[in-house]
């Protein structure tokens, strides 16, 4: 029996017992019995949340009643999901947009397994979602034989404490409830991240002997600010002013359009060139005079060169500044003064090495970056018009026309500007072969940032979180990603169909885990062993996989596979009209293999490329 199938068999025997058998507790009548989940159930509403992403299991069923019948499935409203990894993705989609923690539930210690890739993925993007887990009854005497006493766990939060914020197994109603409402707090305060609560299956279904009393839930949850010292900023714009040649690294910031526009201000008042990252949502308009190069996963020549010229480096929360930095002095200390503004050391800790290399650093500001751009607008003086002192921006990359033939990753990109006409998107999901010069990114919504973990399969389920952010928006979210993370994530495209999400998925189809492809070819390389093998063990092939026919299954339009790229606008045209009336779409496009700058760069490792 599957780990899944076992799930079931519990759910199935969670409502083997004949309801009209359950006796009500003496005294009360049906509609005034208050249980341990209503109070829970209570708490969560409390927090604001429109939505819990769930794969049910019996070990909440009496917090899953209490969100339906208690509350009434409004806010929160549950939305089934096929895969507990789905639930969180979704609600880790859903921050990505919002800024804002979702809420998703996982069954028992089983489903908790399932779903730890989706939180490790949130954890490295830091981005909040609160999880609900459940285990027992702890009180062994309550448990049902065999089923509960395999999902349950001593201390289920281990599962997966290394990579959330906070984590707690509250042994009461009221301690639930202050549970909920301190996990909500942390997850949404910077550094923002998952959290887990457990919740007891026999305290959920325990009879109150009173009501709780009320509290305000926004009284025990304060924001919470740091800001940096007037002196800390005065030092700043002193070493600014004396600078010549500053690079901006527009690192994890928020989604905010006030705080995109106020780092524009920056760039411009010190006439800095800027770099930005695609493993992070969009932080600066790339068609910008100070954008220097294009975005990629790691960074372009063009970059490594403004940034070994520099004499001051700002960082926003920049994603690992120490490897950035290496690669621009390979053979050197970094000559310049390195500006730090963050406070990701907070969440570092000895299991995870998301943290990566510890980078040199001159002066620290442990702050929230858009708050420190807006301390030191203050103090600089404006700028008249955008000053350029040194030359940073490649000219954008010539997207080909299509006149029909095999279709590479930069005929993608032609064919879907065609259909677009020049509305607005957001890129909810990019795949490794994307060239960040293909497309400019003119808002902080154009670009989402990749899924964090840098796993595969947890593309879908989070582009059905921030679709799900952006329904009603105006924008097309479009989900571009490769046939391995399609696969791994599919079913996730059931609950955007089925909840009416609209979402335009193209699937960029090299028929192969290439980038491993790659990788098997440098291994053969140094050893002197034959390239000719490198597609054993990589290849989706013999037989093809059907993937418009997965995605008609889920309910979306399924379209392909499209191998000529003369087809490209017509197929995009058609597929962006069925989301547009309110629906999901999938384009099985067969996309030519091709190394890319971020996979050469990823076989790359301290010894330098000429030893890799």
């Amino acid at each position: 029996m599957t780990q899944t199938q076992g799930k079931r068999d519990n759910t199935a025997l969670s409502i083997a017992v004949d309801p009209a058998a359950v006796e009500q507790p003496a005294g009360l009548t049906k509609a005034a019995v208050a249980f341990g989940s209503d109070v829970m159930a209570e708490a969560i509403r409390s927090l604001d949340i429109p939505y819990i992403a769930i794969n049910p299991g019996a070990s909440f069923r009496g917090l899953h009643d209490s969100l339906v019948n208690h509350l009434g499935n409004t806010k929160p409203q549950l939305l089934l999901c096929l895969h507990e990894e789905h639930a969180v993705a979704i609600a880790h989609g859903y921050a990505k947009v919002t800024g804002k923690a979702m809420a998703a539930a996982a069954h028992s210690n089983v489903g908790l397994f399932h779903a730890t890739m989706a939180v490790f993925n949130a954890w490295c993007d830091r981005m909040p979602v609160i999880l609900f887990g459940a285990t027992g009854p702890v009180d062994a005497s309550h448990r049902r034989p065999w089923i509960e006493w395999i999902h349950t766990a001593r201390d289920q939060g281990a599962i997966v404490r290394q990579y959330t914020k906070w984590d707690d197994q509250p042994a009461s109603a009221a301690s639930a409830r202050e549970s909920i409402l301190r996990a909500a707090w942390i997850a949404e305060t910077a550094p923002k991240g998952p959290v887990y609560v457990n919740l007891d299956a026999g305290l959920q279904e325990e009879v109150l002997s009173a009501p709780l009393p009320p509290l305000s839930a926004s009284r025990y949850r304060p924001p919470v600010t740091v800001s940096a010292s007037q002196a800390q900023i005065d030092e700043i714009v002193t070493r600014l002013a004396r600078a010549k040649r500053i690079v901006m690294l527009a690192g994890r910031v928020s989604r905010d359009l006030g705080a995109w526009r106020q780092r524009i201000d920056l760039a411009e008042r010190l006439g800095a060139l800027v770099l930005t990252d695609l493993k992070i949502g969009a932080a600066f308009p790339t068609d910008h005079p100070l954008h220097a190069g294009a975005p990629g996963i790691y960074a372009v020549p063009e970059a490594r060169r403004v940034l070994s010229e520099a004499d001051v480096v700002i960082s926003l929360d920049w994603v690992d500044l120490a490897g950035t930095l290496s690669a621009a002095f390979p053979d050197q200390a970094p000559t310049p003064t390195i500006i730090q503004i963050s406070q990701d050391h907070v969440l570092h800790n000895g299991w995870s090495m998301d943290h990566q290399a510890l980078p040199p650093i001159d002066l620290m500001l442990a702050c929230d970056p858009d708050e420190a751009v807006a301390r030191l607008l203050e103090r600089l003086p404006a700028a008249s018009a955008p000053s350029v002192p040194h030359a940073g921006k490649s000219k954008a990359v010539e997207l080909p026309v299509l006149t029909g033939g095999p279709v590479t990753m930069a005929h993608l990109a032609s064919g879907l500007e065609s259909a677009v006409e020049g509305r607005d998107v957001s890129f909810v999901h990019l795949p490794l072969g994307w060239d960040g010069a293909f497309w400019p990114f003119r808002h902080p919504l154009d670009f989402l940032g990749s899924d964090g973990g840098g796993g595969i399969g947890g593309g879908p389920g989070i582009s059905v979180g921030a679709a799900l952010a952006l329904r009603d928006s105006g924008r097309l979210p479009i989900c571009i990603g490769g046939d391995g993370d399609f696969l791994m994530g599919a079913t996730a495209v059931w609950t955007a169909v089925h909840y009416r999400i609209p979402l335009l998925i193209i699937v960029a189809n090299n028929q192969s885990f290439f980038n491993d492809e790659v990788h098997q070819e440098r291994v053969a390389r140094m050893r002197g062993r034959p390239v000719e093998n490198k597609w054993i063990g990589q290849r989706i092939s013999d037989p093809e996989v059907d993937i418009a026919g997965v995605a008609t299954a889920q309910g979306a339009l399924g379209i392909g596979p499209i191998k000529d790229n003369a087809e490209l606008e017509a197929v995009f045209r058609r597929a962006i009209v069925h989301v547009d009336q309110g629906g999901v779409a999938v384009v099985d496009v067969r996309t030519e293999p091709g190394y890319t700058p971020a996979m050469v760069a990823s076989l790359t490792r301290a010894t330098g490329p000429e030893k890799s």
